[in-house]
């Protein structure tokens, strides 16, 4: 049997996983799969392949490794000090209650970051998060909510007393703020989206995919705001043409629906 090229092996994953890869930047995730195969001691795509079918644990890995879990508390603190300042006070303008959506939540330190955040609006009781990701490990991780020193080097000794417990080696989330997200699997490239919200976050993800892609998620993403709802993106992406989507540029990595 001949070895399968890249574009056959991309085909078969789509049907273990549902994950499209020919969604994403073909050069960078090539360069990224090949490496994940060379450390994995796998010769050819076949191989790894047949690996991946067979062993839920190696499958769960490359899953991981594909959709790029590399997060913290407040990630990148000027944009979350924008929307404190900015953003926020402009949605609790517009017909409540407020509704947000974290759309690539990973292992969950990004919306409990914004349940943060909005408890200086807010009571907690009153928030509630929708957070999503294609990785069911990363969920599982973020429904537990215990994180290492690393993590929460962008918070407060306040926010983490208010917060979390903790113990020598890791903080765990309080029960009022898990109470306040919502965890649920989503694949952004195929799933329908959920509606009438006031504020998206698709942040670092962008970066990954496809031009046509990204197009087909800046379209959604506006049919799944409120009117006067914003899209928050990540800290290396920019929406070229917004009004093309019916975007208008707020402010640096915020979209407000026309």
């Amino acid at each position: 049997m001949s070895h399968w090229n890249y574009g056959e092996f991309t085909d078969a994953v789509r049907k273990l996983t549902d994950i499209d890869l020919s969604a994403y930047n073909e050069r960078q995730m090539k360069r990224r799969i090949d490496a994940f195969l060379s450390r994995s001691k796998h010769q050819n795509y076949n191989g790894f392949y047949n690996a991946l079918v067979e062993n839920h644990e190696l499958r769960d890995k490359f899953i991981n490794f594909l959709t790029i879990n590399v997060t913290e508390f407040f990630r990148n603190p000027p944009q979350w000090e924008k929307l404190k300042q900015e953003i926020i006070p402009k949605l609790l303008e517009l017909p409540q209650p407020l509704r947000v959506w974290s759309s690539a939540c990973s292992t969950g330190e990004e919306p409990y970051s914004m349940a943060m955040l909005l408890n200086q609006f807010m009571d907690l009781k009153s928030i509630r998060i929708l957070a999503t990701d294609i990785d069911e490990a990363a969920l599982v991780k973020a429904r537990k909510g215990v994180y290492d020193k690393k993590t929460v080097k962008n918070l407060s000794k306040e926010q983490i007393a208010k917060y979390f417990d903790e113990d020598e080696e890791n903080y765990y989330i309080k029960d009022e703020l898990k109470a306040c997200v919502h965890f649920k699997k989503l694949n952004l490239l195929v799933d329908p989206f959920p509606v009438n919200y006031h504020l998206i976050l698709c942040r670092n993800v962008m970066i990954y995919f496809t031009q046509e892609a990204k197009e087909r998620l800046y379209r959604r993403f506006y049919s799944s705001l409120l009117q006067g709802g914003v899209l928050f993106i990540g800290n290396t992406e920019q929406i070229i043409n917004p009004g093309q989507y019916g975007f208008v540029s707020q402010k640096s990595f915020f979209y407000t629906k026309r």
